[in-house]
């Protein structure tokens, strides 16, 4: 008989997070739900033993605090005798015209973003190295691929988790560790509670964007599942996003039309143009 799947989902009290760990329940996984938000990844733990998970746990960890992954090891160590998956999915948004992001703002979306990945990847990896197997599955964003404009430092912290993923998927294939990473464009979650901007116009834009979309975080959960099953290495949730990614290394050094386009709607808006 096979084990069940045990599982780490980082920012598993809502939203995508939430939305993999009960897909992972609904096939009997061992699922723990690492986040800041306590009542919320309550909620997520009996939504996950209500879907089927053979265990589901809370533990709480801050992607910013080294200290908090090493406890999260040393719980799965005792209690699971290691790990399969860890999903390094926490995250915030952020934006607004280059000018006026300020340095606190970088500082912040990079340590969160960007650091929360690397401590995530960096606190599992020796145990998945002593298994000789593992999994990590990290979530980016399309922003990360195609730059979009008036997002600078969330396109930076998200090309970061693209570039890191693409060396720890070479690197770490010795010890049969694979890594996925995830680059969804915008869909229906709760992602506009963490934005951090002093620009309304960036805020109407993320609100409309996010209400408009017609994928579920849901659907990107069981995209990912498909994905780890198949060992893939990029998971591109949006046909319209593959399509613009497509176009721009077709085309190197061009900006893609649509993002050009947004770019100068932007600018008209904001009468700098």
């Amino acid at each position: 008989m096979t084990s069940p799947v045990r599982i780490l989902i980082t920012g598993a009290g809502s939203g995508l997070g939430r939305a993999i760990a009960l897909a992972w329940a609904r096939r009997g996984a061992r699922v723990l739900i690492a986040d800041i938000a306590q009542v919320r990844s309550e909620e997520t733990v009996a939504l996950c033993m209500a879907a089927g998970a053979t265990e589901a746990s809370f533990l709480p960890l801050d992607i910013r605090q080294e200290a908090d992954f090493q406890n999260a090891r040393s719980w799965l160590e005792q209690h699971w005798h290691g790990v399969d998956i860890v999903v390094n999915n926490a995250g915030v948004a952020g934006g607004g015209n280059f000018d006026g992001i300020s340095e606190d703002d970088w500082q912040w979306m990079l340590d969160i973003n960007l650091m929360g990945v690397v401590r995530g990847c960096r606190a599992f990896t020796p145990l998945f190295q002593s298994q000789q197997q593992g999994q990590f599955v990290n979530i980016a964003s399309m922003a990360g691929l195609l730059n979009p404009p008036a997002m600078a430092n969330y396109n930076v912290a998200k090309a970061g988790v693209i570039a890191l993923s693409e060396t720890l998927a070479a690197e770490l294939m010795p010890w049969n560790i694979h890594t996925l990473v995830v680059c969804p464009s915008y869909f229906q979650t709760n992602l506009n509670e963490s934005l951090r901007t002093n620009d309304p116009l960036t805020r109407m834009a993320l609100d409309k964007l996010l209400a408009s979309s017609a994928i579920t975080a849901d659907d990107i959960a069981e995209g990912i599942l498909a994905a780890v099953d198949n060992g893939e290495q990029l998971y591109l949730p949006h046909e319209q996003a593959r399509m613009a990614w497509d176009s721009k290394r077709n085309t190197p050094g061009t900006i893609p039309a649509d993002i050009q386009a947004y770019a100068r709607k932007l600018a008209a808006v904001r009468g700098q143009k």
